[in-house]
């Protein structure tokens, strides 16, 4: 993917995702090696009551290590972060994560568009944005401060997802610098780790 190679100092990759993301997120995180030169930070919709279920799950079938998420937490190089239920997550200028409150956006807390435009502000163009499967808009306007700040965005091809209204929307309403499969997502993350840093 020679495109990729544009990418030369990525600090963050965040991905957002909603009904259906969950299988692509097992498509995709089982199968990243270690060490990674960057944080992965998920952000998907999910029910109140979850508590640590995703974290576990994810923890379990991952081989990056994965870093519980607790306010003004320091955002490290080389981990996932996963976006507790019930918080919006924000990043912050001394490169710590923050938990919010306040109300929920898009009928969401996490909202995808929230801590997209929060990671989109802190670092702009040392961040990849990758959008999967969903059923609402969220995480449309995120990429598009993700693409203002020169960061770049992936979503992932409706074709391919469970549910194609969240990537469909993006594609509508954006412009997105890549429309990949769940295999070539992880392809793409992979060339972002080996480049030349």
């Amino acid at each position: 993917m020679e495109e990729n190679k544009r990418i030369t100092n990525c600090k963050v990759v965040i991905i957002g995702g909603s009904a259906g993301s969950l299988q692509a997120l097992l498509q995709i995180l089982p199968f990243i090696e270690k060490p990674i030169s960057f944080a992965i930070v998920i952000v998907v919709h999910r029910k109140n009551s979850d508590e640590q279920t995703l974290e576990d799950l994810i923890a379990l079938k991952s081989q990056v290590i994965l870093k519980e998420v607790e306010d003004k937490v320091k955002l490290e190089a080389g981990f996932i972060y996963v976006a507790p239920s019930n918080y919006h997550l924000l990043f912050e200028k001394n490169e710590t994560l923050s938990l919010d409150t306040s109300e929920k956006i898009n009928y969401s807390r996490p909202s995808i568009d929230v801590s997209f435009e929060s990671a989109a502000e802190i670092y702009g163009n040392r961040l990849v944005g990758i959008l999967l499967s969903g059923s609402n808009s969220d995480g449309t306007i995120g990429l598009r401060a993700i693409q203002a700040a020169g960061g770049k965005s992936v979503v992932q091809n409706p074709l391919s997802a469970d549910m194609p209204f969240m990537p469909k929307n993006a594609i509508l309403h954006t412009t997105p610098d890549f429309v990949l499969t769940t295999d070539e997502i992880l392809e793409f993350i992979k060339e972002i780790k080996i480049a030349d840093f």
